[in-house]
């Protein structure tokens, strides 16, 4: 065995399956998660974003219409708004595993351009096991991501199906 077979074989020997995300029983009402990352969109994001979405408004890819339209430039596309605070969220709330049951109350607050860094912070506000799938239950979060001036940008619900201990 070669010197790079042998680390890998100690390698796989010495990992261990560890469980990733918190399950319903971490999910108590009014449980604050605030999410630990921030993310900068830039121009580039938002240009790749709404060209691979094929979302031509042309307020998120054209600088001169965006200004004639009251803005100070292009804004940031508000899906990849929603997408960055959502995905912002995934490793406290859903990662543990589960399908994602839908948004409701989904409402965009003020204008996000580019430069801008979005925060994301999460309220536990309803959990029930499910009745229909044991070792499940559903849980339902109020989301709401900010700016670096600590300006809420947008706010949502979100319901997961997600794992219990059991």
């Amino acid at each position: 065995m070669t010197p790079n077979e042998l680390t890998v074989t100690r390698l796989k020997a010495d990992a261990r399956l560890r469980p990733r995300g918190n399950r319903y029983e971490d999910f108590e009402i009014d449980r604050q998660f605030v999410h630990h990352w921030g993310r900068t969109l830039t121009a580039a994001d938002n240009t790749l974003f709404s060209t691979l979405t094929l979302h031509y408004n042309p307020h998120y890819t054209n600088e001169a219409f965006a200004k004639a339209h009251g803005h100070p430039g292009t804004p940031v596309n508000p899906l990849l708004v929603f997408n960055t605070v959502f995905g912002l969220s995934v490793e406290d709330l859903s990662e543990g595993g589960g399908p994602f049951l839908g948004v409701d109350e989904l409402v965009y607050l003020e204008a996000v351009y580019p430069g801008d860094t979005l925060y994301a912070r999460s309220e536990v506000i309803a959990g029930r096991l499910a009745s229909n799938r044991p070792g499940y239950a559903i849980v339902t979060w109020h989301t709401r991501g900010a700016n670096q001036r600590g300006e809420e940008v947008i706010t949502f619900k979100r319901s997961n199906l997600v794992k219990t201990r059991n």
